[in-house]
């Protein structure tokens, strides 16, 4: 399975661009896709821009990973409580 994350772009220096994803930035090569602008939100993969997406796509999907992460604390939390290992 591949995990990217959507990242804003920041700057652009030729085929790299400095983007930022919750406020920590990144650098990515933009090798992989076409046209992309400072503003524009492309998704990160192991240091590779792999596809460019709209900012209502960027916004909803870093929505659900700050959802999985809260999910993820609460299990934490429950499995203190109860001396339990939760798989």
């Amino acid at each position: 399975m591949c995990l990217s994350i959507p990242a804003k772009v920041e700057s652009i220096n030729e085929e790299m661009a400095t983007v930022s994803v919750g406020g920590t930035e990144y650098e990515a090569s933009l090798q992989m896709v076409d046209d992309v602008k400072v503003g524009d939100y492309v998704l990160l993969h192991t240091g590779f821009a792999i596809q460019k997406i709209s900012e209502e796509e960027a916004i909803e999907t870093l929505k659900v990973y700050e959802e999985f992460d809260d999910f993820n604390k609460k299990l934490d939390e429950e499995e203190k409580e109860s001396g339990q290992r939760i798989v």
